[in-house]
């Protein structure tokens, strides 16, 4: 088996990341739904009067924590803290070309049975690898 080594500045990084998704099933992480168009709808001719499935693929991200988030408008927000380890299992499966373009294709993000739509994605970065996502949304 070959030998792998990483050089200090990537141990740093691959150590952020997976001290990230320990704190954040720690801390009781739970799962979320983001809502995604399907890129190819299909019309049921079953339907009746416009009586068809849904159209949009359903993907879950576990561990996911909620904070209220601080809005300057009068808007209920909620900031959600994505581990990058299992954004970058979503963004790899999707064939998204970054985390950024993967929540910005997302129509929003269910959450108490609400629809919340992504305003905001901010990745937070040590030793030149993402560690953490910041995805706030809204009502």
């Amino acid at each position: 088996m070959p030998d792998v080594f990483w050089s200090q500045h990537e141990a740093r990084g691959l150590a952020a990341v997976r001290a990230a998704d320990a704190m954040l099933r720690a801390l009781g992480g739970a799962e979320v739904t983001l809502l995604f168009p399907l890129e190819t709808a299909s019309v049921d001719p079953g339907s009746e009067l416009g009586l068809a499935s849904p159209t949009v693929e359903e993907v879950t991200v576990t561990p996911v924590c909620t904070l209220p988030a601080a809005l300057k408008s009068q808007q209920i927000g909620v900031e959600f803290l994505f581990p990058a380890s299992a954004v970058g299992a979503q963004v790899e499966g999707r064939g998204s070309s970054s985390a950024q373009a993967f929540f910005e294709s997302a129509i929003g993000i269910v959450y108490e049975g609400k629809l919340l739509r992504v305003t905001t994605v901010v990745a937070e970065v040590f030793s030149g690898s993402a560690y953490l996502y910041r995805v706030v949304a809204i009502e």
